[in-house]
């Protein structure tokens, strides 16, 4: 549901149990979003004032955000008036999705100063403005001067609230309330309410019509009055569903703060689903316009060796006019027919360039064939190493699709980064990056800081690395030579390193290990999947060789289903 004027009005009330919170900590995370951090009766709280048009709110938070080294102004603004206030009163009006945060305190010479903070939750109009205490506009958060703007909101000049169009619900009647709604289709209900009356979100309608299968308008009306009393009491609780969250009544709930509590994790999964998606979709459109290029390349080169196919029979071709110039018309042809010595004498017609005479064709036709002879060696290597950047784009393709946060996003940014194909590419977007996420520093000291995915499998842990520097580091400075390898066959995965502490694993354990590696890997969704194991002292990494890209020797294939134990 949105966060329309019912929500806002039931965070308001419990937010009204920090009366008397002392603020002591302000930071702006990023341009939409301020925490004002309080302090009461011995506990520290964090209040999450977001303005993102499609996720706006005002909350108690219990997860972290990054304080930047240098405020921005506005931060400045509310540091330099807000730091050692009281908490007042946090009011709202009817279903407005407005909060007006009132401060108290003492200036240097002890008389009473009082400041308010309105939060304006209204898509893409939200703002967070700082009066004093005859509402005169210190400074917003977003300033609003256009001529077009039917609420300005600038420096100096007094505070208006904004005019809302619609009706108030709680000094409706019955009887207005059902003239309002002017249909009597069911289906229309939810819309022409929500056009109707201010804050009631037409998401929330459909719900409790359904869940609760309220037909008649004064079943409706009947039940919104009941959920907007029951805010003054917080007799009610955020039910999730759909991937969406409603206010339902829940007169068991006791707890403080629920309802913040509970939009504050779905608020957050919600933003860090999306920061996820975001960042992978950024960083997949770079490594996928690159893999295009590598397979037109690859293109390239195959046709460059299908040309080279044909070098044997332009030497052919030469030869043959050379052993017989003695007898060919010292003339411009289109063609000439000559017997084959190669072939028992057999008839064979060439194509001449009728421009020269045979003589001239005879010495084009060996030029063509050094040429193609050259081409071929260089073109060999080039295919070669195209291939091995191919295979190397592809496991970070894979990296993505199984990375589950922007760290592991980050992490595979940074080592494409040091990749001469993506250099260039990456140097913006790790300039974005290199402030939210510390660069990993796997070197051979083995009490360095990284984060692979362990397993307990009976008394054995397994690790998984998540990318193809972490793969690098765990098996070949990680591990110890004895410990157990493993790998999907010829298939983009993770390597896994099974520690062996001197014991000895049964067969089971290590068809575990193997199910639990053919489940990191591209095959995750297949069936009888091939997984390489092999001691690590088998296992090496070539001159040269891309992240993740090693060779190993003395192994066996264990054939498994993909499992995640």
């Amino acid at each position: 549901m949105a966060f329309d004027g019912i929500i806002t009005k039931a965070i308001a009330t419990e937010l009204n149990l920090l009366s008397g919170a002392r603020i002591d900590k302000i930071f702006e995370p990023n341009s939409n979003t301020v925490v004002l951090g309080f302090y009461l009766d011995g506990l520290n709280y964090a209040l999450n004032i977001c303005t993102n048009p499609q996720n706006y709110r005002i909350n108690l938070t219990t997860h972290s955000k990054i304080n930047p080294k240098i405020a921005p102004n506005f931060c400045m603004v509310l540091r330099k008036h807000l730091i050692g206030l009281h908490i007042k009163n946090i009011i709202t009006n009817s279903l407005e999705r407005i909060v007006t945060i009132e401060f108290e305190g003492f200036d240097d010479i002890d008389d009473i100063i009082n400041k308010k903070l309105i939060v304006e939750l209204m898509g893409k109009h939200c703002n967070i403005i700082l009066l004093n205490d005859e509402n005169i506009i210190i400074d917003s958060l977003r300033h609003i001067n256009n001529e077009n703007a039917t609420h300005i909101v600038v420096p100096h000049i007094k505070y208006t609230y904004p005019k809302i169009n619609k009706k108030d619900f709680l000094s409706s009647s019955l009887e207005e309330f059902k003239a309002s709604i002017n249909t009597n289709d069911t289906s229309l209900y939810p819309k022409s309410i929500s056009n109707t009356y201010n804050g009631i979100s037409k998401k929330y309608i459909s719900f409790i019509m359904e869940k609760y299968n309220l037909k008649t308008k004064e079943d409706i009306y009947n039940y919104l009055k009941d959920i907007i009393y029951r805010t003054d009491s917080l007799k009610l609780k955020i039910e999730l569903e759909n991937n969406d969250y409603f206010l339902v009544p829940d007169d068991s709930n006791n707890e403080s703060f629920s309802i913040n509590f509970a939009l504050d994790d779905f608020y957050y999964n919600k933003e860090t689903s999306e920061e996820l998606k975001v960042s992978r979709n950024t960083v997949l459109k770079l490594i996928l316009a690159t893999l295009k290029k590598y397979n037109k390349r690859l293109m390239h080169i195959n046709n460059k060796l299908t040309e080279c196919d044909n070098m044997d029979t332009y030497r052919l071709y030469g030869e043959l006019i050379t052993a017989n110039l003695y007898r060919i018309p010292n003339k411009n042809l289109k063609s000439i027919e000559l017997e084959n010595y190669y072939d028992n004498n057999k008839k064979i017609t060439i194509p001449l360039d009728e421009r020269y005479v045979p003589s001239v064709n005879a010495k084009r036709y060996f030029k063509k064939y050094n040429k193609l002879k050259n081409a071929l060696e260089i073109v060999g290597t080039q295919k070669k190493e195209t291939l091995q950047e191919l295979n190397y784009i592809e496991s970070v393709v894979y990296e993505l699709e199984a990375a589950n946060s922007v760290e592991e996003i980050a992490e595979i940014l940074d080592e494409i980064s040091e990749n001469d194909i993506f250099k260039e590419k990456t140097k913006n977007l790790k300039k974005k990056k290199q402030n939210k996420v510390k660069k990993s520093n796997l070197t051979k000291n083995k009490n360095v800081s990284f984060n692979p995915i362990k397993y307990t499998i009976d008394g054995f842990t397994l690790l998984v690395g998540r990318n193809n520097k972490e793969n690098d580091y765990l098996t070949l400075k990680f591990a110890n030579k004895h410990d157990i390898w493993f790998h999907t066959k010829d298939i983009h995965g993770s390597h896994a390193i099974l520690f062996l502490n001197n014991k000895v694993p049964t067969e089971d354990i290590l068809t575990k290990c193997a199910e639990i590696t053919a489940f990191h890997s591209k095959a995750r969704f297949s069936s009888n999947v091939p997984v390489d194991t092999c001691e690590v002292r088998y296992v090496k990494k070539p001159k040269g060789a891309k992240p993740g890209m090693v060779i190993y020797t003395n192994y066996t294939t264990l054939y498994v289903n993909p499992k995640n134990h």
